[in-house]
């Protein structure tokens, strides 16, 4: 076998050219991959080089040499890089591999049609080789992919980082990550810790028909960029639902340049997110006057301790229950049937609760004014719970003497509130 194959050797290589020709034409006509890619005169190259491996490696594989196979690697790292698909890689190689054996048989059937039967051994010899030079470039393939997929996304990192950041003009990072200069946009920030994405994805999984994210994942928890498009903002609630996490939502904005701005913001209204009670996507527009207080710290805690300093002082059933009251009566709209609903008991015992309230903080529910301050305060002391790194706690009301009070205040009760 090794004398056939010597003895037609120049004739199989004019052969081989003319079966790249033909490869190239079928390849081009059938794989919109390749001409997208290379033109007619490159592609016929790279085929005759590749059948030339094939042919390259039969030759040693009968003689028993090992297969070389730097030069498939070589292609398979190269058409990474240029993006071809790796099953058009491989498909054009096997079917490459099926023409070498037919342009092999032409050669020695126009050599010596005698000598035909002594080339079968040659056929398990090239599938075999052919099988080698397959997993090599694929190997190669999926090296120079992965490393590609880690550049790109720590270019897609370096990018968003910049638009988030407010690193520098936005209309380069923007346009490269393939957003208008002009749209709806949205910055989602998740809790740190918070069970994302499942490892390896970049980030949480995108609803199918929802807004478009781009995820970045920071030390301190991970971030979105949401192109909105036609999708209304409350849609990121459906987005982020399945995470099970806590997440704060920026107001939309129209371009790219105030993502830094609702990165901030978004961050803020993560804050406003209460840290028990499971899951929360809190919206900024939705929690203003909680967001208000978040975003001062010091005043917060002026806020706590002037409007709602005697309550803070009272022992701690007692302080949990006038505050929870209150809360309550809050998100109930003021009405005092359906907070007692709420919290399970009478009308009448929440009516006391609030008198007594009124008595401790000198302010009164019928009182527009007094209700803002009570609602911030409120707001303030549950701030406080949610993150205690924002503001010194609140000290303790000086206790009141046994005289007489000044008007608006009252004495601490020795007995909890009904």
């Amino acid at each position: 076998m090794e004398r056939i194959i010597e003895e037609i050797r120049e004739d199989l290589s004019r052969r081989i050219t003319v079966t790249a020709d033909r490869l190239a034409d079928r390849t081009l006509a059938e794989d919109p991959a390749y001409a997208a890619l290379l033109g007619r005169a490159e592609l016929r190259e790279r085929i005759r080089l590749g059948l030339r491996q094939c042919v390259e490696g039969l030759d040693r594989g009968v003689r028993g040499l090992p297969v070389e196979l730097d030069d498939a690697r070589a292609t398979g790292t190269l058409l990474a890089e240029q993006g071809l698909p790796l099953a058009s890689l491989l498909r054009t190689y096997r079917r490459g591999g099926r023409m070498v054996w037919q342009t092999l048989n032409e050669a020695v059937a126009a050599h010596d049609p005698a000598a035909l039967p002594r080339l079968l051994p040659a056929a398990a010899v090239l599938w075999d080789v052919l099988d080698r030079l397959t997993d090599a470039v694929a190997d190669a393939y999926r090296r120079a992919e992965t490393a590609r997929s880690d550049r790109d996304r720590e270019q897609r990192a370096a990018l968003l980082d910049a638009l988030l950041d407010g690193a520098g003009p936005p209309e380069g990072p923007a346009a490269r990550l393939g957003l208008p200069e002009r749209g709806r946009f949205a910055v989602v920030v998740l809790a740190p810790g918070a069970a994302g994405a499942p490892a390896g994805s970049g980030g949480p999984p995108e609803a199918a028909a929802g807004p478009r994210v781009l995820w970045r994942v920071r030390a301190d928890g991970e971030t979105g960029l949401v192109e909105l498009g036609h999708h209304p903002l409350g849609s990121v609630r459906e987005l982020l639902g399945p995470l099970g996490a806590r997440a704060g939502v920026s107001p939309v904005v129209e371009s790219p340049a105030d993502l830094a701005r609702a990165r901030r913001l978004a961050a803020l209204a993560l804050r406003t997110a209460p840290a028990s009670g499971g899951p929360c996507t809190a919206l900024l527009d939705e929690r203003l006057p909680t967001a208000l207080v978040a975003s001062q710290a010091e005043l917060a805690g002026r806020l706590r301790q002037v409007v709602l300093g005697p309550v803070l002082a009272l022992p701690a059933e007692d302080r949990r229950v006038l505050l929870t009251t209150l809360g309550t009566w809050l998100t109930c709209q003021g009405s005092t049937t359906y907070a007692a609903q709420r919290l399970y008991c009478h009308r009448n015992t929440v009516s006391n609760r609030l008198r007594r309230l009124e008595r401790l903080t000198g302010r009164t529910l019928s009182d527009p004014a007094h209700v803002v301050e009570l609602a911030l305060a409120h707001a303030a002391v549950l701030q406080r719970a949610n993150d205690p790194a924002t503001s010194p706690a609140p000290r303790a009301a000086p206790a009141p003497s046994a005289g007489p009070t000044p008007a608006g205040t009252a004495r601490r009760s020795p007995r909890p509130p009904a």
